[in-house]
């Protein structure tokens, strides 16, 4: 995978890592007039939004932090948006998965964190 993007690489890993520990891999890269998902999985009982952040060893800054609450605002936007036009009834659940890579290797991983319910979506009806 020569000149793959961090970000990419990083969903990639993500999603490879979800399927490892269960997870149902459902869709990647959904997108709507709000923003987009990087991953949308299940575990049977929650339907899952999962935002990637990656960035390498000499990054100055952790990659949750790059998770904004206008960030948030959006991702819960998406994931609202997708629930009504899928007819999902399983409660969401929204994770962050931070990767950090060696430098200059973002296929290669030196520590994943997944963050379970990094966020909450609070009164739903907001999220319109």
């Amino acid at each position: 995978m020569a000149g793959i993007s961090a970000g990419a690489a990083g969903e990639v890993i993500a999603a490879r890592f979800l399927r490892d520990k269960g997870y149902d891999v459902w869709t990647c890269n959904q997108h709507s007039r709000f923003g987009e998902i990087d991953i949308i999985a299940s575990d049977g009982a929650y339907i899952i939004f999962v935002e990637v952040k990656t960035r390498s060893e000499d990054a100055l800054y952790a990659p949750r932090e790059a998770v904004t609450r206008n960030k948030q605002r959006k991702i819960i936007k998406t994931a609202m948006l997708y629930i009504q036009m899928n007819k999902i009834d399983l409660q969401p659940r929204f994770d962050v998965i931070e990767i950090i890579t060696e430098i200059g290797k973002p296929m290669n991983p030196v520590e994943l964190d997944h963050i379970i319910g990094a966020f909450e979506a609070g009164d739903l009806h907001e999220a319109f």
